[in-house]
């Protein structure tokens, strides 16, 4: 037994000393050109497959709205800038730079087929090692994250012409106006309406995106190459812009449970109302009005900020306070009564 003992310690050696030389001397051939040994490949990505089953949500946690045709435009659009050179849309080859990677970047079409959404979600969160794959560029931003996997748990199906319907043809748009629409009047629930927020306040945002201190995937790879001066130009197109009387149906419902949550402050927090309005100032420097803002967007900055996600400027402490004893329904209620109210009555 002795003996066996020490010729596996002395293979382990010399195995020890044969793997320093493979990497001392460089002997392994790293070159994406000469691919990799056989076995190597199915041991990686089978490694894959098994981690992320193991690691990714269970289905309970898919959303509801994972087929919400705003949230499916959302996460086409960010994948259309952000993921497509890699792995292009329906309709449409793959680059011969990404196929010139190993492993080469699969179609999304093929690759959204093999997936349930909640795996696409870990996927899409956490990255992959040693692939090119990155993970999600902000913590916290499950919302943004479910919103690429309605996408991709649409691609399937999807055609070339499905897939202009959702982005356009990508000939000349503003960059910015292809989320939040032409003047900043987006139509799309789960992305904020521009034209009634200030100058100040689109500036502020931008920044912070830009610089990290409120977290975003999306926002922050729309605004990490902008410099100032960028910032102010888009500030002021879309800043200036007014909101048209007609862009959110008018409601005075003050029996409505969000109308009762707004306006109700206590000893520790000031009513919603009282920072936001009705019956403020539009052009406040600080706190955005919310008469006639995006309803699923509403929704999930009120969440983010009772989860303590949400980050800004200097008083976003406050913002944090605020939502934070805040249900799931008391959000909801929320977002829906501000959402319904007539901005431009609101900014008379």
């Amino acid at each position: 037994m002795k003996r066996v003992f020490q010729t596996l310690a002395a293979l382990a050696v010399c195995g020890g000393i044969a793997a320093a030389a493979i990497v001392g001397f460089g002997l392994y051939n790293v070159s994406a050109r000469q691919g990799h040994l056989p076995g190597v490949e199915w041991v990686l990505h089978t490694t894959f497959k098994q981690s992320v089953r193991l690691r990714a949500p269970d289905a309970t946690e898919v959303p509801d709205d994972i087929g919400n045709t705003d949230r499916i435009q959302l996460g086409a659009l960010h994948f259309q800038g952000a993921c497509a050179f890699c792995h292009a849309v329906p309709g449409q080859p793959r680059s011969a730079t990404a196929q010139a990677m190993n492993p080469p970047p699969p179609h999304i079409s093929e690759a959204a087929a093999k997936w349930e959404p909640q795996h696409m979600f870990w996927i899409v969160e956490q990255g992959v090692k040693m692939s090119g794959m990155p993970h999600w560029p902000a913590d916290g931003r499950g919302d943004e994250i479910w919103s690429i996997v309605a996408y991709l748990n649409a691609v399937p199906d999807m055609t070339a012409q499905d897939q202009t319907a959702l982005t356009g043809d990508g000939s000349g748009a503003a960059r910015c106006s292809a989320c939040h629409g032409e003047g900043g009047k987006s139509t799309n629930s789960y992305v904020p309406r521009l034209d009634i927020l200030t100058p100040d306040q689109i500036t502020q945002a931008l920044i912070q995106y830009r610089d990290g201190t409120r977290p975003s995937g999306i926002m922050q790879e729309a605004s990490a190459r902008l410099t100032n001066a960028q910032i102010d130009r888009i500030a002021g197109r879309y800043g200036a812009a007014q909101a048209d009387s007609d862009q959110a149906t008018a409601t005075t419902q003050t029996d409505h449970a969000g109308a009762a949550l707004a306006m109700r402050g206590t000893d520790a927090v000031p009513a919603c109302t009282q920072c936001h309005g009705p019956g403020r100032a539009a052009d406040a420097l600080i706190t955005p009005v919310l008469a006639g803002q995006s309803r699923a967007y509403l929704e999930s900055q009120l969440k983010l900020w009772r989860d303590g996600h949400r980050g800004g400027g200097a008083r976003a402490n406050l913002m944090t306070k605020a939502a934070q004893d805040l249900s799931d329904d008391e959000i909801t209620a929320l977002a829906e009564w501000f959402a319904g109210l007539d901005h431009a009555a609101d900014a008379q």
